[in-house]
């Protein structure tokens, strides 16, 4: 049997120490519309199954260590229960369903079930768990779903060429490529010490407004706060990053760092953010866990101006992209922090820009529409989450997203609050002179006029009085 990945192991350890939990559960529901031919349906789900084989893996454990063992093609057996329900009972069921645990030793980490609303009306729930799949892994997945319902509806089997490679191969290339940390030479050896240099003296929990203390076991429940910055301000803010050398990511990540500066968490704002990881393109059409998780430390210190802030900001940010093989798991085992069951390790705020493709089902006769969950689990105190809109003419036109927080220590009200900051600073940033001190940015009630600049002859926008 093969080991696990680094990132499939932190996972196995998480549901050892914290018992069965749905918090790394991947759900997704589908309504279709239309003739749907459930056996079609039932066969193609069997299909990506078997063409996936992390899909088809479970996680015994042998001599106190987790293993890979690939359950065999020919004897897989996947249920696809037909549920009859009612729409008023729907958005419940689907809840429950999504929060279903699974027994990663024995259980396969798929779930489908398909309920029926109507003759014509089905909805389709898909149910993950991130141990075998991540966010890029929902594109692959519904494509190739797509393609072996259209292929069984036909009677035949799907036509696809063979993937060049499967999670387990990924494993062990992962572990050749990091080599033996006993030699200086190698690269976990070279990214362990740059990641001890760079994380030296990071703080182990960032002071947050929260309105009650952190309990002694987080229970990972979590409520969401929409966001939405407009497209003159998303316009501005790119144009900004430009001219300044930078990305949207590092302005966003340098606001975000302000806006926490701000509230009472210090100069130094270790933040979490996720990378794809697939490193190869052979990697990037197979469902399994790839994703990193890399700490981007932003330093506050001496009242910096926005545009020392991102001179900052894209140094650090650049020097941890260059050492982004070594697998936060494997960071968290060599800094060896505090270890609690209350906090997320080294950061507790995450900020993710979207830019992976979305899951989308194409199927013949069926008309299918993904549906929101009302299932926010919190993996982290706080999670600011945003996706760029982008118009038919491709003009900037707005980002959207979220904050998802913790309820175990946060009221609504309080992460209510914390959009509209985010917003404001966003938008502060977005029209302030890049030589002025970002502590000019009050997060309160936006910046004072006679400290930004507000008039712009390259884009001809002028926020009215009061609305920053």
């Amino acid at each position: 049997m093969i080991p696990l990945s680094f990132a499939q192991r932190r996972l196995w350890f998480l549901g050892e120490l914290e018992g069965p939990s749905a918090t790394y559960n991947i759900p997704m529901a589908i309504r279709l519309k239309g003739h749907l031919d459930r056996a079609a349906l039932h066969q193609a789900v069997r299909d990506v199954v078997v063409r996936h084989e992390a899909l088809r893996t479970v996680f015994p454990s042998v001599d106190g260590q987790p293993r890979q063992r690939i359950r065999k093609a020919d004897s897989l057996s996947l249920d696809m229960p037909v549920v009859p329900v009612t729409e008023t009972e729907l958005e419940e069921t689907l809840r429950g369903e999504a929060a279903h645990t699974f027994d990663l030793s024995s259980e396969l980490p798929l779930r489908a079930i398909l309920f029926e609303v109507a003759a014509d009306e089905h909805v389709l729930l898909l149910v993950v768990h991130h141990i075998a799949a991540d966010g890029w892994s929902m594109a692959p997945l519904g494509r190739d779903l797509s393609t072996a319902y259209a292929a069984r509806l036909q009677g035949r089997q799907p036509g696809w060429e063979a993937l060049p490679v499967q999670y387990a191969d990924y494993t062990l290339w992962q572990q050749d490529l990091l080599g033996d940390e006993e030699d200086a030479d190698s690269v976990v050896s070279q990214q362990l010490a740059y990641w001890r240099a760079a994380l030296e003296g990071i703080p182990e929990e960032l002071q947050l407004p929260t309105d009650r203390p952190r309990p002694a076991v987080a229970t990972h429940q979590g409520g969401e706060i929409p966001l939405h910055i407009p497209a003159e301000v998303h316009q501005r803010l790119l144009e900004m990053a430009r001219e300044q050398g930078s990305t949207l990511f590092m302005v966003l990540q340098s606001a975000l760092a302000v806006l926490l500066s701000k509230l009472g968490a210090g100069e130094d704002i270790p933040i979490g953010t996720p990378i794809a990881g697939r490193t190869d393109d052979a990697l990037d059409d197979l469902v399994g866990f790839f994703l990193n998780t890399l700490v981007l430390r932003t330093d506050l210190t001496g009242d910096p101006s926005l545009s020392e802030l991102l001179k900052r900001v894209r140094k650090q940010s650049l020097a941890a992209y260059a050492h982004q093989d070594v697998p936060f798991e494997r960071l968290v085992e060599d800094l060896a922090p505090t270890r609690s069951l209350a906090r997320h390790p080294l950061f507790q705020v995450m900020l993710t820009l979207q830019n992976n493709a979305q899951a989308d089902l194409d199927l013949p006769g069926v008309e299918a529409a993904m549906l929101a969950l009302e299932q926010t689990p919190a993996k982290f105190d706080l999670s600011f989450g945003i996706t760029e809109l982008i118009a038919a003419d491709g003009a900037p036109d707005g980002l959207i997203g979220a904050v998802t927080y913790a309820t175990d220590l946060f009221d609504r009200s309080t992460a209510e609050m914390l959009a509209v900051r985010f917003s404001r600073v966003l938008e502060a940033l977005a029209f302030i002179d890049p030589a002025q001190p970002v502590s000019g940015v009050d997060v309160l009630g936006g910046v004072e006029r006679e400290r930004v600049l507000v008039e712009w002859n390259d884009t001809g926008v002028e926020f009215p009085r009061g609305t920053l």
